[in-house]
């Protein structure tokens, strides 16, 4: 009997996966280990491993397809074994729980075009309308639903109960609720993140194929700036007359076309105000002078600045609850605990990865986890898990000599810093007129959720911790 391949589950937040590209064709003698292809979730790409050993006799999912998790993609069997019968779904738009026949080969259905990072999974239908219930609670036992459907539901008063959802065994997960409230046509995954974090209205059919809702139709109603295009125009690729040079066409998908997705998304949902400021930076710059100086066994020498100010806002934000926030349009979560995301560069796009309960840790500790996690990313083996749960994010520039910018939030946080380069300022001591070496720091914040003066006193307060840095880690 040929061995399903399944698609991994790639943390609990995650719910599908794009196939960016099968390294095994069929017909291909693999072994168990053997990489079958690489596949990307919104946060960082990972390899699914050959179960068994055997053929290649089947690929289910093609190249570009976005899978729900524990969905087959292929199967392994025996020299002139068959898959089974009806293992790829065709796009359908029955009610959830019902069967569909399976796509044939020529099937031109509402399937997702191959690079498409936001097509919904082919095997999805979408669920069966209800009324919204007045009732908050879903009436469903919580193993079948997810945490974040169950509080979607729960704060638009959707009833669950004998809803079938189209997750794995009939679990209901988020774009099951979002039907109901939008209708019956699927929504995007950028569109699913959209409507939840800035509580966008969800249109009962889209754009995209199918009536399928995307991120754009949730915006639909905000001004477009752009110039107006006619039907048949189209852009040139061309350079201007006269000049010659090389045009290459790169393909938005994948991380880079969530990332354009989602910030946009944080620009039309929050109100977003930035504030400048800087700290002075001499305590920082002796202190880390006298770790480089260190002993090579006390394991200090590769603190950096960076970590330095991690340390510093994780004991800053608790003073400041306000800053320690999600903000979800009709209610503002505020978090005991900072949980701490910092931006990382990486050859495929920006990732935020989060320290958990950084208020709770050293500076060396948070130094360690700060290098775990970025080094996860920058080599594709960080976990999903990892890149979500955040309530405040720090993001740096300062290394590359940017003094000043203008953070963009990660929604639903209400709060994000920008870390800038360190340059002479003029300031005032006493009578005289002396230049210090000053760190730039731009703090944004929603303003629908958090005012400008606490803003403006979390940023002094963090100055001054920064310029008394040697004190606050006396304090422990």
């Amino acid at each position: 009997m040929a061995t399903e391949v399944l698609m991994p589950r790639q943390g609990q937040s995650v719910e599908s996966c794009l196939i960016l590209e099968w390294k095994k064709k069929e017909g291909d003698q693999v072994k168990t280990g053997d990489i079958l292809c690489e596949v990307e979730t919104d946060k960082a790409t990972f390899e699914v491993e050959a179960p068994a050993d055997g053929v290649l006799i089947k690929i289910t999912r093609p190249q570009g397809s976005d899978v729900p998790v524990l969905t087959p993609i292929a199967y392994i069997g025996k020299t002139g074994e068959t898959a089974p019968a009806g293992d790829v779904p065709a796009p359908s738009t029955a009610p959830a729980g019902t069967k569909t026949p399976a796509a044939s080969k020529g099937s031109t259905g509402a399937a997702p075009a191959a690079g498409d990072a936001t097509a919904a999974p082919a095997a999805l239908a979408a669920p069966a309308p209800r009324a919204p219930a007045p009732a908050a609670s879903s009436g469903i036992p919580a193993g079948k639903t997810s945490p974040r459907a169950r509080n979607l539901a729960e704060a638009r008063g959707v009833a669950l109960g004998g809803l079938t959802g189209s997750g794995p065994g009939g679990r209901i997960v988020e774009r099951d609720v979002l039907a109901i409230l939008g209708g019956r046509q699927p929504l995007s995954p950028a569109a699913v993140e959209a409507a939840i974090t800035s509580h966008l209205s969800v249109p009962a059919a889209g754009s995209g194929p199918g009536g399928r809702v995307m991120l754009k139709d949730l915006t639909a109603g905000i001004p477009d700036s752009s110039p107006a295009v006619t039907p048949d125009a189209k852009p040139s690729l061309l350079p201007a007359a006269g000049i010659e040079s090389a045009v290459t066409e790169i393909p938005v998908k994948g991380i880079r076309k969530l990332i354009a997705e989602r910030m946009l998304a944080s620009l039309r949902g929050h109100a977003q105000l930035t504030m400048n400021s800087s700290a002075d930076a001499r305590a920082i710059l002796a202190f880390r002078k006298k770790l480089k100086e260190s002993p090579e066994a006390l394991g200090l020498g590769g603190i950096t600045l960076g970590d330095f100010v991690l340390f510093a806002v994780a004991r800053t934000i608790p003073l400041f609850p306000e800053m320690n926030a999600h903000w979800l349009g009709d209610r503002i979560l505020r978090f005991e605990r900072v949980h701490l995301g910092f931006a990382v560069d990486t050859p495929k796009g920006l990732l935020v990865p989060v320290i958990r309960n950084a208020d709770r840790l050293s500076l060396k500790e948070i130094s360690a986890e700060a290098k775990r996690l970025a080094g996860g990313c920058l080599e594709g083996g960080i976990a999903p898990d990892e890149l979500t749960g955040g309530t405040f994010t720090i993001t740096n520039l300062g290394a590359l000599g940017i003094e000043s910018f203008t953070p963009v939030l990660n929604s639903p946080q209400a709060a994000i810093l920008g870390v800038c380069a360190i340059t002479p300022k003029a300031v005032m001591e006493g009578e005289e007129v002396r230049f210090v070496p000053s760190i730039g720091l731009s703090l944004t914040i929603d303003h629908q959720a958090v005012d400008g003066a606490p803003g403006a006193r979390f940023l002094k307060e963090l100055s001054e911790t920064l310029a008394r840095f040697d004190i606050i880690l006396a304090k422990g």
